[in-house]
């Protein structure tokens, strides 16, 4: 079957929202193949410890290419400890040039709770704007109503809570089953 015929992996919403010295990224729940939820209770937030030094990361994409990507990542974290932006450079760098890795669909929101990053397939390591990061499917919706929030009284975790309950209102491959992991500067 190609890849023009399969009817694909949908269904993630990541959010990543920094304030008052905490990053928070949630994630929902949800994994469906074309029209049809296969789950619901997907954990696709997680938290690294390499060496001691907590990063939390979600992912979005195919879940086997998330995971080989989690382990480079934490070899790379394991290699260069505490500094999370060389290691996200260095993954990126691989992810782009490894023509194994090059096939690999996914992108990934990592923090330490100082940085927050969005890394991407093309050789990408983001810093987002306003404080806000987001990907997948529901990951505008979310960008947006957080964007929205972030003026207003609330944690980290409210805004990102409250972003994804909009973003699952809208997008038909987002749920509100969160995985939410906090980790403070």
């Amino acid at each position: 079957m190609s890849s023009n015929e399969f009817p694909g992996w949908h269904g993630t919403t990541i959010i990543g929202v920094r304030k008052d010295g905490e990053v928070v990224i949630a994630g929902d729940g949800q994994v469906s193949l074309g029209q049809t939820v296969i789950k619901g209770t997907a954990r696709k937030v997680r938290r690294l410890s390499p060496g001691g030094y907590d990063v939390v990361v979600g992912f979005a994409g195919s879940t086997a290419d998330a995971f080989t990507l989690l382990e480079r990542l934490e070899a790379k974290l394991e290699a260069t400890p505490g500094q999370l932006a060389r290691a996200s450079v260095e993954l990126a760098k691989d992810w782009r040039t490894d023509k194994y890795l090059q096939k690999l669909e996914a992108m990934l929101i990592v923090t330490d709770g100082t940085e927050l990053l969005i890394i991407t397939g093309a050789g990408d390591v983001l810093e987002p704007e306003h404080d806000v990061a987001a990907i997948g499917s529901g990951g505008n919706f979310a960008l947006a109503a957080a964007r929205g929030l972030m003026d207003a009284d609330g944690t980290a975790e409210q805004i990102a809570r409250r972003a994804m309950a909009i973003a699952s209102d809208i997008c038909v491959y987002t749920n509100g089953n969160l995985t939410v992991e906090t980790i403070k500067a």
